[in-house]
C-alpha cells in the first residue's frame, strides 16, 4: 500500500464527545515542526505521564523516528483542528512478524476530556487489523486515571497486571459487540451534540441581509425576527451602521460571537464569510446560497473545499444551497429558513433534503394541522444528512416522530441501522427515495420497487410514495397512540363508505372487527355520531378505528363533526382515522387548537385511511416483536475463508466452484459436480458417480430446464452419452456441461448478494424459475441478519406458500432455509471481497436442504459505509 493509499483509507473526519469536528490522518514526514510545537505546548504533566519522564525536548533523533513509518510495523495517526496537531497517536509491532503491538497517544492539554483518546484508539486497532495485529499492549502509570479509563471504557477485554510502578494493559482489539457498542453509542452522543447546537443557538449572525431590505438574507433575517428568536441576532454588514433595525457589523470579529452563522452571500463569497465565522468561533453553518455542487462539477469543487474549511475549523454545515433550519421550542423559536412563518409547534421532527419543496412541504403541514418540534433542510447535504438529525431525534425529549423526505442515499447502511434503533422508540416515515442507489436496481424489479420497500421495513421505517401519503402517516403517529393489531372498526353515517373500507382493508393488511362495519344512517345527529366513534375507541375487541362521516346535505358542517372529535378523542386509547368526503378545496384547519397540538387525523378518502392505518399498524407489529440476535453459527471458520475470498479475488475468480470452498468455511457444504466436455462426459459421470444430472454450464442455458439444457436422473454410461449427444444438437458441438449426482427432488430456491459501495450487503431470497424471475419476487434484508430477520426473509416471497405445504405439498424444513440464510448473511458481512453471491438452485426439502450451485464475484477492497471506526 502506497503513502497516498494509506491516506485515503485511514484518514478521516470525526466528531469529539461535544459536537466538534477534527481531522484524523496518518502522520507525514513534514510534520516535523507542528510535533515539536505541540511537544512545546504540553504541560510538565503531560509530558510526564506519556514519556515517564520529563522529556522537555525531542531530541532529533527521537523527531524522525516519530514522524517517519512504514504504515505496517509502525504507524501514528495526528488529529488536526484549526491548522494545529492538538493529538497523536501511534502503534509499534512488538517484533518482526508479531501478532502484537504496543499503542501509546498524548492529547493537548487544553483538548483532553472531549473523546479524542477514544477515537484514536478505534482508528489504530482498524489500521493495525489490517496489517496482521491482533493484540494490543500499552504501559500506563498508576496515577493516569485518564488514560485508563480510555482504555477501559473501549469496550475490548482488557486484561492489566501492576508490576514495577506500571500497569500493563494487554487487549485483542478485534471488534467485539460491546466494543461497537461502546463505538456507536459514543458517535451517536457526537453527532446528536452537533445537532442539538444547530438547533439551539443563543446567538444567531446573518450574512447577505442587505440594508435595504431586499434578497433572501433580509428576507431571513426578517423571519428571525418575526418569529421571536429568543437569542440575540447579529446583522453582518460590510458598511451599514443597522440592518432591519438592529446594530450591524463588518465581521464577526467586533463582536462576542455566534453560535450559528446563516449565509445568504454568492457562492464567490462563501469562503470569506467562512473565514470570518471560523476566526470568531462559531459552532455552525446554514448555508442557503446555491452555486455549488448542484450547478456542476466546478461547483462541486468548491463544496468540496468549502466543507474542509468548515470541518478544519470544527464547525458543523447545513447545505449548501438549503432552505435552513427551524426549532419551535417557546424557549427558542428559531425560524433561520426561508419560509415566512415559524412552524406550528407539536412534536414532530421533520427532515426535507429538498430546499425546492421544504417551503411546500412545512405548508402543507400547516394544512393539516401536523405540528413540528424541529426542521432541517439539507439541501446538498454537504455535511449535516438526515443520519445526523436521526442521531438527534433519538433522544431529543420533545419529539415523538420523524418525517423524512429523502433524495439520495449517502451512506444508506448506516441510515438502516440508526433508524432500526431510533423506530423501537418513536415512529419513523419516509418518503421512498426517487434515485435509487445503484445496489437497489439489482434488487428492486417492476414499479412499486418491493426491493426499497422490504429494505425499509426491515430498518422499522413506514416506507410511503408521496409526500401526502408521509402526511397521512405523520398524522397517525404523531401523539395519537400505534394500534395492538390489525382489527379495525368501522363507524359510518353512510353504507356505502363503510362497505368501501370492508373492501380496501386486506389489501391494506388489516381486517374489520367483529361487529363492524357499524351504519349509523345518515339521519344520525353529530352527538350521536361521536358517542359511536368513543364506543368504538373503548371497545377491547377493536385495534384502531375508522370514522367515515359523510354530510346528508352539501351546504351541511363537517367541522363540527370534525372539532367534538378533535378535542373529545385526543387521550383515546386506540387511534382514529376520520374521513370526510370533500373537494379539494377542503382544509382542516379548524379543528387544530394552538392550545391542543394533537392534530386529528382527518382524510377526504377512505382509500387513503385505510392505506395508513395499513402501514401504521405494520410498524406497530414490527415495534412489538423481539429484536432478533446474531446466533453462534457452528462450523464456522471465519479465518478461513478470509484466506479463500483473498486467494481467488487474486486469481481473478471465474464459475468453475470457485464459491464451493468459500461456502464451506461458513459451513455451507455445496453438491459436488464437475465440468466435462466431449468424450469426457461419460468418463467424469462414472467418477462422480451414477446417477447422475448433466446441466449446460455457459450462460444464458444454465438452469434452464424448460429449454432442454437439463438432463436429469441418468443411470448408466449409455444414458449420459445420449443426453449429452441431445445437448450437443441443441446447443453446439463440444457444449462444456457440469456433471453433478443425483440427489431427492425438492422446491428450487434462490440466495442471492449484492454488495454496493454505498449500500452495503444485500441478501435476498425467492423461489426459483423464470417467472420468479420475471415477477422480481425477491425479498430482501440488509446484513448482518438477525434470527428474526432470516425467519422473515423465507416467508416474505409472494411465492412463499409453496414452501409451507401449497395444495397438499409437504412444506419445507424453513429452519434449515432460515440457518442458511444467517451463514450466508455472516460469509457477506465478513467477507469485503465479495463483491456478489448466487446460490442457485437451492433444493429445500421436508427435511434439510442441498445446494447444487454458487458462484461467486470478487472485487478490490473498499471499505464499506458504517464499518470500521468512527467518521464522517
Amino acid at each position: 500500500m502506497t503513502v497516498n493509499d494509506v491516506s485515503a483509507t485511514r484518514a478521516a473526519d470525526v466528531l469529539l464527545a461535544d459536537g466538534t469536528t477534527v481531522h484524523l490522518r496518518p502522520i507525514r514526514p513534514d510534520d516535523a515542526a507542528r510535533i515539536v510545537a505541540l511537544h512545546s505546548r504540553f504541560s510538565e504533566r503531560t509530558r510526564y505521564l506519556r514519556y515517564f519522564s520529563a522529556y522537555p525536548r525531542i531530541p532529533q533523533r527521537d523527531l524522525d523516528r516519530f514522524v517517519n513509518v512504514d504504515h505496517h510495523d509502525r504507524e501514528a495517526f495526528v488529529v488536526e483542528h484549526s491548522g494545529e496537531l492538538i493529538a497523536v497517536g501511534r502503534f509499534d509491532r512488538l517484533g518482526q512478524g508479531s501478532h502484537q503491538a504496543e499503542v501509546a497517544f498524548v492529547v493537548e492539554d487544553a483538548h483532553q476530556g472531549r473523546g479524542i483518546g477514544s477515537v484514536l484508539i478505534e482508528h489504530l486497532a482498524a489500521a493495525a487489523s489490517t496489517e496482521g495485529i491482533t493484540e494490543f499492549e500499552a504501559d500506563v502509570l498508576p496515577v493516569n486515571q485518564a488514560m485508563l479509563r480510555v482504555f477501559m471504557a473501549a469496550g475490548f477485554h482488557i486484561e492489566r497486571e501492576f508490576a514495577d510502578g506500571v500497569v500493563h494493559l494487554w487487549f485483542p482489539i478485534k471488534a467485539t459487540p460491546d466494543s461497537l457498542r461502546v463505538q456507536q453509542a459514543r458517535e451517536q452522543r457526537a453527532e446528536a451534540r452537533s445537532i442539538a447546537r444547530l438547533l439551539n443557538p443563543k446567538v444567531v449572525a446573518v450574512y447577505g441581509a442587505r440594508a435595504r431590505g431586499t434578497g433572501v438574507g433580509a428576507a431571513i433575517l426578517a423571519h428571525l425576527k418575526g418569529a421571536g428568536f429568543a437569542g440575540d441576532l447579529i446583522p453582518v454588514h460590510p458598511s451599514a451602521p443597522t440592518v432591519a433595525g438592529l446594530p450591524a457589523f463588518p465581521s464577526l470579529g467586533g463582536t462576542a460571537g455566534a453560535d450559528l452563522a446563516v449565509i445568504a452571500v454568492p457562492a464567490e463569497s462563501v469562503p470569506d464569510v467562512v473565514a470570518d465565522c471560523a476566526a470568531a468561533g462559531v459552532h455552525g453553518l446554514v448555508i442557503v446560497s446555491a452555486g455549488f455542487a448542484e450547478s456542476g462539477p466546478a461547483g462541486a469543487d468548491a463544496q468540496a473545499a468549502l466543507l474542509r474549511a468548515v470541518r478544519d475549523h470544527g464547525m458543523r454545515l447545513v447545505g449548501p444551497n438549503c432552505l435552513g433550519v427551524a426549532n419551535t421550542d417557546p424557549g427558542v423559536r428559531l425560524n433561520a429558513t426561508l419560509a415566512p412563518l415559524l412552524p406550528r409547534a407539536g412534536r414532530v421532527g421533520f427532515f426535507s433534503q429538498s430546499a425546492a419543496l421544504g417551503t411546500a412541504l412545512l405548508a402543507e403541514a400547516d394544512r393539516r394541522g401536523l405540528g413540528l418540534s424541529t426542521f432541517i433542510s439539507a439541501g446538498n447535504r454537504a455535511d449535516v444528512s438526515g443520519n445526523d438529525a436521526l442521531q438527534y431525534w433519538r433522544e431529543d425529549p420533545h419529539t415523538d416522530a420523524v418525517l423524512l423526505y429523502l433524495e439520495t442515499f449517502g451512506n444508506p447502511r448506516k441510515f438502516a441501522r440508526i433508524a432500526r434503533e431510533l423506530a423501537r422508540r418513536k415512529p419513523v416515515a419516509a418518503v421512498a427515495s426517487p434515485v435509487r442507489p445503484p445496489a437497489l436496481d439489482a434488487v428492486t424489479v417492476g414499479p412499486d420497487a418491493r426491493g426499497v420497500a422490504a429494505l425499509f421495513a426491515s430498518s422499522g421505517v413506514i416506507r410511503v410514495d408521496t409526500v401526502a401519503e408521509l402526511f397521512d402517516v405523520g398524522l397517525l403517529i404523531a401523539g395519537r397512540p400505534l394500534p395492538t393489531g390489525d382489527r379495525v372498526a368501522v363507524v359510518t353515517n353512510a353504507a356505502a363508505l363503510g362497505v368501501l373500507t370492508v373492501a380496501k382493508a386486506p389489501a391494506a393488511g388489516l381486517r374489520i372487527a367483529d361487529g363492524y362495519p357499524r351504519d349509523l344512517g345518515p339521519a344520525v345527529n353529530d352527538v350521536d355520531f361521536v358517542r359511536a366513534v368513543h364506543a368504538a375507541l373503548d371497545d377491547d375487541a377493536v385495534d384502531a378505528v375508522v370514522a367515515a362521516y359523510a354530510p346528508a346535505l352539501a351546504e351541511e358542517d363537517q367541522l363540527g363533526v370534525a372539532e367534538l372529535l378533535r378535542v373529545s378523542t385526543a387521550g383515546a386509547p386506540r387511534p382514529l382515522a376520520v374521513v370526510m368526503p370533500a373537494d379539494p378545496s377542503f382544509t382542516v384547519a379548524p379543528a387544530y387548537s394552538d392550545d391542543d397540538p394533537a392534530a386529528l387525523p382527518m382524510f377526504p378518502a377512505i382509500e387513503e385511511a385505510v392505506r395508513a392505518l395499513g402501514r401504521v399498524a405494520r410498524y406497530a407489529a414490527w415495534r412489538r416483536s423481539p429484536v432478533g440476535t446474531l446466533p453462534d453459527l457452528p462450523d464456522v471458520d471465519t479465518a478461513r475463508g478470509l484466506d479463500v475470498a483473498a486467494r481467488l479475488a487474486g486469481a481473478g475468480a471465474g464459475d468453475r466452484g470457485q464459491a464451493d470452498e468459500l461456502l464451506a468455511a461458513y459451513g455451507v457444504p455445496v453438491v459436488p459436480s464437475q465440468w466435462a466436455s466431449g468424450g469426457r462426459v461419460v468418463e467424469v459421470a462414472t467418477l462422480v458417480g451414477l446417477p447422475v444430472a448433466l446441466k449446460v454450464a455457459t450462460k444464458p442455458w444454465r438452469h434452464r430446464i424448460d429449454l432442454g439444457a437439463v438432463r436429469l436422473n441418468l443411470t448408466t454410461p449409455a444414458a449420459v452419452a445420449e443426453a449429452y449427444q441431445e445437448l450437443e444438437r441443441l446447443f453446439g458441438r463440444g457444449v462444456e456441461v457440469v456433471v453433478q449426482t443425483m440427489v431427492a427432488p425438492g422446491v428450487a430456491c434462490v440466495v442471492e448478494v449484492v454488495d454496493d459501495p454505498s449500500f452495503g450487503p444485500v441478501v435476498g431470497f425467492g423461489l426459483g424459475g423464470e417467472a420468479a424471475d420475471l415477477l422480481g419476487d425477491r425479498a430482501w434484508r440488509p446484513v448482518p441478519l438477525t434470527d428474526r430477520d432470516a425467519a422473515a426473509l423465507v416467508r416474505a416471497p409472494r411465492a412463499a406458500p409453496l414452501l409451507t405445504g401449497y395444495r397438499g405439498a409437504d412444506p419445507v424444513d424453513l429452519d434449515a432455509l432460515a440457518d442458511l440464510l444467517l451463514r450466508v448473511g455472516r460469509l457477506v458481512d465478513e467477507q469485503p471481497l465479495l463483491s456478489s453471491l448466487t446460490l442457485n438452485p437451492v433444493l429445500a426439502r421436508p427435511s434439510g436442504l442441498a445446494v447444487l450451485h454458487a458462484s461467486a464475484e470478487f472485487a478490490p477492497h473498499q471499505p464499506r459505509p458504517d464499518s470500521g471506526p468512527r467518521r464522517l
